[in-house]
């Protein structure tokens, strides 16, 4: 067996109303899927900082790059 909670009687009632809402048979159901809720929350957030990373490294760059392609689209039209 785990570890015990101590948990607050208004949060036992929110466990309980939600658990009964969801149709879960037990209140630590209700825990996991807050936690799974969590994770999913946490990692996207993290995805998000590396994406933003990612375009700070690669934007000067790619700024380059472009106006390169802008240059000799310029000369194509004329």
């Amino acid at each position: 067996m785990g570890v015990p909670m101590m948990i607050q009687p208004k949060d036992s009632e929110r466990i309980s109303h939600l658990q009964k809402t969801l149709g879960m048979h037990k209140k630590i159901d209700v825990l996991r899927a807050g936690l799974d809720l969590l994770e999913k929350e946490a990692l996207r957030l993290h995805r998000i900082q590396r994406w933003k990373h990612a375009v700070k490294l690669i934007s000067k760059t790619s700024h380059e790059v472009n106006e390169d392609f802008q240059l000799h689209s310029l000369i194509k039209l004329k």
